[in-house]
């Protein structure tokens, strides 16, 4: 049983809301005031992984420049960058990217999402470059050469 007032789960429903519609305004002023930037849902899902799972890069900005953790891992062991190059975010994998997300992570980590919908420029985005993709017995992917 939770042990939270109602009032306290109701704004974290909104908080988690805003993320999800990509309230910028309204998350990032309740950050600024003292909301933690890395709290989680009950499935570990943080306001990032969120936001950047339903196209929001501005909000993915201001989250990475409140020092969100880009490579925090859900309850599920996925990234927010894997779950932004599932769904073909390219302008959330280039700001999770160059705010330190690790595309190696996770399960599957962006790079084997990115491999598996042969999306080739995401793979750039990321530094990725033919040869650093192996498969499971270590020959490298030629994933660039199709």
């Amino acid at each position: 049983m939770n042990s939270l007032p109602p009032a306290t789960l109701e704004f974290a429903h909104r908080m988690f809301d805003a993320a999800r519609e990509g309230n910028s305004e309204l998350l990032l002023a309740a950050i600024d005031a003292g909301l933690p930037v890395n709290l989680t849902n009950d499935k570990g899902n943080t306001l990032l992984m969120l936001a950047s799972y339903s196209n929001h890069p501005t909000l993915v900005s201001g989250l990475l420049a409140r020092r969100a953790d880009p490579n925090r891992l859900n309850d599920h062991g996925q990234s927010p960058i894997a779950g932004a190059v599932f769904k073909g975010y390219e302008e959330v994998v280039r700001v999770l990217s160059q705010g330190g997300a690790d595309p190696w992570l996770g399960q599957p980590s962006a790079v084997e999402a990115a491999v598996m919908f042969d999306r080739k420029r995401v793979l750039e985005m990321m530094g990725i470059r033919e040869g650093d993709v192996a498969r499971s017995d270590g020959v490298p992917e030629p994933y660039l050469l199709q």
